[in-house]
């Protein structure tokens, strides 16, 4: 009956729904991408923890967060920086690297801001000039 009376309402609890569904898929995902990346853990507890997450669900992944859930950021962030590595190596490598006019004019204004002493200055402009 409260379908046909609040047809707004409906519409609402099914966003609602969808959301709380969404919500879910980006927690599974994120789980099983943590289990994969882990370099701490074995393949077979690997497998263990992705079976569990499958298998059951709500409570793998609530025992999964309360486990290992605490260092998922530091995991993430750890995968984030080598992928920057590599795209930097890899930038280098095709592009080369800074000109020496390029890193003299840095070393200029280093030292004007009196980052690096005479001496240094001197010494790091020696062996950037050709």
């Amino acid at each position: 009956m409260a379908g046909t009376d609040f047809p707004l309402f409906n519409v609402l609890l099914t966003l609602f729904w969808f959301a709380v569904l969404l919500i879910w898929v980006v927690t599974v995902v994120a789980i099983l991408t943590d289990v994969l990346r882990s370099h701490d853990l074995t393949g077979g507890a690997k497998a263990g923890w992705f079976l569990f997450v499958v298998l059951l669900p709500f409570a793998g992944a609530f025992v999964y967060l309360v486990d290992r859930g605490g260092s998922m950021h530091e995991r993430a962030a750890a995968s984030l920086d080598a992928r920057q590595r590599a795209y930097r190596r890899l930038v280098t490598d095709r592009m080369g690297g800074p000109s020496a006019a390029d890193e003299l004019r840095t070393l200029g204004e280093l030292h004007d801001s009196g980052v690096p002493t005479d001496a240094e200055y001197a010494a790091q402009r020696r062996k950037l000039a050709p």
